[in-house]
């Protein structure tokens, strides 16, 4: 809807003339846009399965990252999310969503016989320059880019180690599903 009107913020009215409803509907359900955006955006960002099993590292975080990298892009996660970022608890909860998956990703290397990285670390290394390159910057991410930030990211030799300055965002990030 986003790409549609893009000099203009989604509005309750606009998914309510999209539906083919009258406002008053979308209202019984949610009182504010942020609720329905937040209930839309659960849906959204928390993965119906969980992250493939590629049977590596390298291949299960190039694939969940081409997979983040799409939610982010499309039209209605891409305004879902620049909504989220105006609301601390919202954006959170966001983050959430994508330090579990590492989590999840990180904790398949044992099984392997692989070393699991950080999660803290790849937050830095994959997340943080795709959101800062879609949102900030405007920019489309290419399956170059997605494939090179995933081989500097293994080849860091700090990706082991947790940071010593910083707070890990497991402590940071809101898990609505009671993980941890």
């Amino acid at each position: 809807m986003t790409e549609e009107l893009p000099d203009q913020h989604l509005t309750v009215a606009m998914i309510a003339a999209r539906a083919q409803v009258p406002p008053s509907t979308i209202y019984r359900r949610w009182q504010t846009l942020q609720q329905l955006l937040a209930d839309v955006a659960s849906e959204r960002f928390l993965p119906d399965t969980l992250p493939a099993d590629t049977g590596t590292l390298e291949g299960d975080l190039t694939v969940w990252l081409e997979q983040l990298v799409d939610d982010l892009s499309s039209g209605p996660g891409n305004a879902l999310l620049r909504e989220r970022m105006t609301d601390v608890r919202a954006a959170r909860v966001a983050a959430g969503y994508a330090f579990q998956n590492l989590v999840l990703l990180c904790g398949r290397c044992e099984g392997r016989g692989e070393p699991p990285p950080m999660p803290d670390r790849l937050m830095d290394l994959l997340v943080a320059p795709v959101i800062y390159r879609i949102f900030f910057a405007g920019q489309t991410i290419s399956n170059q880019y997605q494939a090179e930030l995933v081989h500097h990211a293994l080849q860091s030799p700090m990706i082991m180690q947790p940071f010593g300055a910083q707070a890990s965002i497991k402590d940071y990030v809101i898990y609505e599903d009671g993980a941890q």
